[in-house]
């Protein structure tokens, strides 16, 4: 497929060393000048044309929540082989990074590969979860252009750009476009094609508790920024040290700094302001008279999060809207050192928030209708650097909600040996599933059809060729 750069050119003229000035930062901070490349509006206006979309109707509700675990989830130590061979496997290249086989909580995958598999001992909730049927695992998941062997990873054929940096994995698991830095999120070329199943076009189908993100940026549906408290909406005056500039730095330029095209820091910051002063009143109105909910959600910043996501689906009928998307983060994955402390605290926290938000979407009645999924930059090297672990490749994803078949863990969970098939060094293993199929699933769930995944995946078909009646994993009931 050969991508175009965007024709978008409803550019602001703000002043590009005026705006950098503003976030605190010499013109000299930032180096894109690279335009955007990515699907052409008219393809996807045109793809979108194609099939009959369903107007607003309530009760036709479907939500995916996308959980960025940023830094690089070290997933070994989250879902753990716990027979015998395999465990010793593990603990012979974890060494002083391996979890005890004692403590590692049981799970009881329905589609067992003959091996016993457990999570990491702070993951009580999401062990329940799991052996309930309400949670998945996607095995050994990793973004790649095109199945790769250990062959073709020698021989340096079709593989990502910039394999094991943190910024351009990152980018790559939310553009699903590895072999070019520049590309849109998937989930916003999801909604440009979906983004009139709702009636409601003044409050962006994609919504972000992180500020402005690659995942949800389309050519036509951008994100929609709130905050985690009050009633959502980003203030514009900058009045208090929450202010909409102190937000837009803390939570948004990590994530502009991400995309490289021309003038995309003005763009970014015209669509957020444009979008937040156009919408607030009616979005913040909207979460105020919302259906309520009693379950209590902790005080961290991802339980705190994602109790905002609960309360703008628990406002859908007031907003008119048949689908959402969320974006939501979790920061601190960079684990090269202290890792068993700091990778279980994290873990303590995604366990109790992911069980909190389930807990509230049972209250609204909507588990069904929404599905929550986990990204990471990559996985992290089984061997030990002294006290952590350094940048890897493929890993381990989780994905939660009523539609889920749970209580399996999908794809093929890797040998942990050293040395073996899909070792590239130091226990850096290559991907065996694409975020390509991971990513087409929950898109078809959510409303697309098999034939925009061209537009939405372009790589789809090196792995999977879309039809009306399969899927490419099997982890969405149907």
């Amino acid at each position: 497929m050969d991508y175009q750069p965007s024709t978008n050119n409803n550019m602001s003229h703000y002043n590009r060393r005026d705006f950098l000035s503003t976030l605190g930062l010499g013109c000299a901070s930032v180096g894109a000048t690279t335009m955007l490349s990515g699907i052409t509006n008219m393809g996807l206006l045109n793809a979108a044309a194609a099939v009959n979309r369903p107007v607003y109707t309530q009760g036709n509700y479907k939500a995916l929540v996308c959980i960025l675990l940023s830094g690089g989830n070290d997933s070994y130590n989250m879902l753990i082989p716990r027979s015998t061979s395999e465990y010793a496997e593990y603990a012979d290249v974890r060494t002083n990074l391996k979890i005890p086989q004692e403590q590692i909580l049981p799970i009881n995958p329905l589609n067992p590969d003959g091996k016993l598999y457990g999570l990491h001992p702070n993951m009580p909730n999401i062990q329940g979860m799991f052996n309930t049927g309400k949670l998945g695992f996607i095995a050994n998941v990793g973004a790649l252009v095109a199945p790769t062997t250990l062959s073709t990873f020698n021989a340096d054929q079709n593989l990502p750009l910039g394999l094991f940096s943190h910024s351009d994995q990152r980018k790559h698991w939310q553009t699903s476009i590895p072999q070019d830095r520049n590309a849109l999120g998937w989930g916003g070329r999801l909604a440009d094609i979906l983004h009139t199943n709702n009636a409601n076009q003044n409050i962006s189908m994609n919504i972000s508790l992180d500020g402005i993100n690659v995942f949800q940026r389309g050519n036509i549906i951008q994100s929609y920024a709130i905050e985690p408290k009050n009633s959502g909406s980003i203030s514009l005056n900058g009045s208090n040290n929450n202010g909409f500039y102190q937000s837009l730095k803390r939570q948004t330029l990590d994530n502009l700094l991400d995309i490289s095209y021309q003038n995309v820091l003005e763009t970014a910051y015209a669509s957020s302001v444009t979008g937040s002063k156009d919408s607030s009143l009616e979005f913040s109105s909207a979460i105020d008279n919302g259906t309520p909910f009693t379950t209590v959600f902790g005080e961290d910043n991802l339980s705190q999060r994602l109790n905002m996501v609960a309360k703008t689906i628990a406002a859908r009928d007031l907003l008119n809207v048949n689908n959402q998307t969320f974006f939501v983060q979790l920061g601190g994955f960079d684990t090269h050192d202290n890792f068993l402390l700091e990778h279980g605290e994290l873990m303590t926290t995604l366990d109790n928030a992911l069980q909190s938000f389930y807990d509230a979407l049972v209250e609204l009645g909507v588990e069904n209708d929404v599905t929550t999924f986990s990204i990471s930059d990559f996985s992290r090297k089984l061997v030990s650097n002294g006290n952590g672990s350094d940048h890897a490749w493929g890993g381990h994803a989780l994905v939660m909600g009523g539609a889920v078949s749970g209580q399996k863990i999908y794809g093929q969970y890797p040998n942990l040996y050293l040395g073996n098939s899909l070792d590239t060094g130091d226990g850096r293993l290559i991907p065996t599933t694409s975020c390509d199929e991971y990513f087409a699933e929950l898109a078809l769930w959510f409303g697309a059809s098999p034939a925009d995944l061209s537009q939405i995946l372009p790589n789809i078909g090196n792995f999977w060729t879309p039809t009306a009646d399969s899927q490419p994993i099997g982890f969405i009931t149907t």
